[in-house]
C-alpha cells in the first residue's frame, strides 16, 4: 500500500528558544532557524516539528499560550514564520506545529474574560468549580508543577470560585465540554493549515476529557513530593470516557478537511494495547502517537529485553493500521546518549547505535536537536541554574518536606528537562556559537569538544553517520514496509533483528554494552550472503562469522 508522506518522514524537533539566536538577546529565534535550514537539508530530515512559538509569558516555555494566532515577539513575527515556512517548503522540508489544547495561559484573552464574571460569554471556556463548604478546593488533586500549596485548583477572588490547572497556576485547563470553545479551537487550527502548515503535534491529547463530578483521587500520596493532602494522580484526567468523542469531533471539523495534514499526539497513557482505539485509521481521530514506553525522564533506562518486547508489541499494532512513532529523547526528557548510552569513552559509538535502533524500527522517527552531534546531559550545580517547572516544583517540595538542598539537587538534576533544553552547540566560540549575548539557560561546559563544527571535521562524525542512516531509510523499503523479527533473545546485551519485505531483508546487530562480546547468530541468518551497508566501527571487517568479537557499542546494518 502506498504510504502517506508522513509515514516515511524523519521529523526533527526544534526547541526554538535553544536552537540559534540571530540577534544576540540570548534566545533562539525564527531567523536563527532560517539560517540553519540548509544544514537540516544536508542532514536529510523531511519535516520540522516546532515546539510552541506562539505569544506566551513563557511560564512553561511556550506551553502556556496567550495568543494562538501570533508568534511570540521573542522569536520574531508572523511574517518571519511565513517566510520560514516558504523557505522550508522550497527545500522540500515540511513543518508541523505544536498545539497546546488542554490549557492556555491565564494571559489569553479567553481567560481574562472568563474570570471577570460568572455570566461572561467566555466563562465556560475554562473549568470553574465552587469551593467545598469549608472553603477548600473542590477535590484533592495535586498539580504536576507543585506550585503554591500543591493543589491543582486556584481560588479566584473576583468570582469566588476555583479554576482547574493541571500544570502551572498560570495555565488554566480548557473546558472541552463547551461547544463554543471547541469551535474556537477548530477555527484556529484551520487558520494555520490554510497558511500552509503541514500538521500538528497535539500536546497531552489524552487529557482533554475530565472525569464527571471531579472526584477525589484515592491514590496514595508520594511521600517525597506530595504535600498538604494534594496528590498528583496522572490517571485522574487521562483517557477518560468520552475522550474519543472529542478527538473524532476534532477530526470531523478539521483534519478530515485537509487530506495532507498529519497529526501526532503526545500519548500520555498510550500503550500498544490501546493505541488502535486512538490511531487506527478507522477511528478517524489522529494519525499517530508517540509514547513513553521506552523514553521517559521518570523511568529507568530500557533494557535490551524491554526494547525487544516493546518494539514487537508496537509492531503488532500495525496489523490494525496503527503507525507508531519512535524517539529516545525530546524536550521533555534527558539526553539520550547520557541516559541510554555512554557519554564518556563511547559517546560517539553509543550515539550512533541509538540512532540505528530508532531509525530502523517500524514507524516514524523523531530526532531532537543535538542528537546528530551527540550532545549530553548538563551538570547543574545550583537550583538557580534550572528553568524547568517540574524540576523547580520537585526541588522545593522535597526541601519543604525535609530534604537537604544537596539531596534535592541530586534527585532533580539528572532528571531535569533542562538537560535537553540547553542551547545547541554550533562551534567552540563563546556560548557554543548559540548567541553573542547571555544565554537564557546554561550552556553545557563541554561545548568546546562537542559541537557541530568539530563533529563534522571528525573522521568518526556522528552527523555524517546520521546522513548515511537517513539516506539508508529512504533507499531501503524494508525499513518502512518490512516485518520485524528478533533473534538472540537469550542475550541481555545484544540486539539482533531483521526487517523483511518482498524486495529485501535488512539485518541489524547491536552490542548495547561496554563489553567486547562474541555474537553467535542462528544458521538461518548465516547461511545467506549479506552486504554491510552501515557500521559505526569502520575498523571491523564485514563478517557474520560466529564468535568474532563485537566491540563495545558496535552496531552494523546488512541487507540481502
Amino acid at each position: 500500500m502506498d504510504k502517506k508522506w508522513w509515514q516515511k518522514a524523519v521529523f526533527y524537533e526544534i526547541y526554538c528558544k535553544s536552537f540559534c539566536d540571530s540577534d544576540g538577546d540570548g534566545l533562539g529565534d525564527l531567523k536563527g532557524v532560517m539560517s540553519k535550514l540548509p544544514m537540516l537539508k544536508e542532514l536529510g530530515i523531511d519535516c520540522i516539528w516546532f515546539t510552541p512559538i506562539y505569544t506566551s509569558p513563557q511560564v512553561d516555555n511556550g506551553y502556556d499560550v496567550a495568543d494562538y494566532y501570533d508568534i511570540d515577539p521573542r522569536y520574531g513575527t508572523l511574517e518571519d514564520f511565513k517566510e520560514l515556512l516558504d523557505k522550508a517548503h522550497s527545500l522540500g522540508i515540511k513543518v508541523i506545529m505544536d498545539q497546546v489544547l488542554n490549557h492556555s495561559s491565564d494571559e489569553c484573552v479567553w481567560f481574562r474574560e472568563s474570570r471577570k464574571s460568572k455570566d461572561n460569554p467566555y466563562r465556560n471556556y475554562y473549568i470553574w468549580q465552587p469551593p467545598k463548604a469549608d472553603g477548600t478546593p473542590p477535590n484533592n488533586w495535586g498539580s504536576y508543577f507543585r506550585e503554591g500549596d500543591g493543589s491543582a485548583w486556584e481560588f479566584d477572588e473576583t468570582t469566588g470560585e476555583y479554576y482547574l490547572h493541571q500544570y502551572a497556576i498560570k495555565m488554566p485547563d480548557l473546558n472541552w465540554e463547551y461547544q463554543p470553545l471547541r469551535q474556537e479551537i477548530y477555527k484556529m487550527l484551520r487558520w494555520w493549515l490554510d497558511m500552509g502548515v503541514d500538521g500538528f503535534r497535539l500536546d497531552v491529547f489524552t487529557r482533554l476529557k475530565k472525569p464527571a463530578g471531579f472526584p477525589d483521587t484515592k491514590k496514595a500520596p508520594d511521600p517525597k513530593l506530595d504535600r498538604n493532602g494534594f496528590v498528583v494522580d496522572p490517571s485522574m484526567c487521562t483517557m477518560q470516557e468520552g475522550i474519543h468523542e472529542i478527538l473524532h469531533d476534532m477530526w470531523v471539523n478539521v483534519f478530515s478537511k485537509y487530506p495532507n495534514c498529519m497529526t501526532v499526539g503526545e500519548g500520555t497513557g498510550i500503550t500498544p494495547e490501546n493505541a488502535p482505539e486512538y490511531i487506527a485509521p478507522s477511528c478517524e481521530e489522529i494519525d499517530s502517537a508517540y509514547h513513553f514506553n521506552l523514553a521517559s525522564r521518570k523511568r529507568p533506562p530500557f533494557t535490551v529485553a524491554e526494547f525487544r518486547d516493546i518494539q514487537m508489541r508496537w509492531f503488532k499494532t500495525m496489523e490494525h493500521g496503527v503507525w507508531p512513532s519512535n524517539y529516545f529523547s525530546n524536550h521533555d526528557s534527558r539526553r539520550q546518549v547520557t541516559y541510554y548510552g555512554d557519554d564518556g569513552e563511547y559517546r560517539r559509538e553509543s550515539a550512533k547505535l541509538l540512532a540505528v535502533l530508532s531509525c530502523t524500527a517500524p514507524g516514524n522517527v523523531y530526532l531532537f536537536q543535538g542528537e546528530e552531534i551527540g550532545m549530553t546531559n548538563v551538570q547543574y550545580d545550583r537550583i538557580e541554574e534550572h528553568d524547568c517547572c517540574y524540576t523547580l516544583g520537585d526541588y522545593y517540595s522535597m526541601v519543604a518536606k525535609g530534604a537537604t538542598p544537596q539531596e534535592a539537587m541530586a534527585y532533580v538534576g539528572p532528571r531535569s528537562r533542562d538537560n535537553a533544553r540547553a542551547p545547541y552547540h554550533w562551534n567552540d566560540s563563546e556560548n557554543a556559537g548559540f548567541t553573542t549575548g547571555k544565554p537564557w539557560l546554561k550552556v553545557n561546559p563541554n561545548y568546546p569538544e562537542i559541537n557541530l563544527e568539530a563533529d563534522r571535521k571528525h573522521p568518526q562524525s556522528i552527523f555524517a553517520f546520521y546522513q548515511k542512516l537517513l539516506k539508508l531509510r529512504k533507499e531501503n523499503p524494508a525499513v518502512y514496509d518490512g516485518d520485524l523479527r528478533f533473534y538472540r533473545e537469550d542475550s541481555d546485551k545484544v540486539i539482533v533483528y531483521t526487517r523483511s519485505c518482498p524486495e529485501q531483508t535488512m539485518l541489524v546487530i547491536a552490542n548495547k554494552s561496554g563489553d567486547t562480546l562474541p555474537v553467535e547468530l542462528p544458521e538461518e541468518l548465516t547461511r545467506h550472503s549479506w552486504k554491510r551497508i552501515l557500521t559505526n566501527r569502520e575498523e571491523t571487517a564485514p563478517s557474520l562469522e560466529g564468535g568474532r568479537g563485537w566491540l563495545p557499542w558496535e552496531v552494523e546494518v546488512y541487507v540481502r
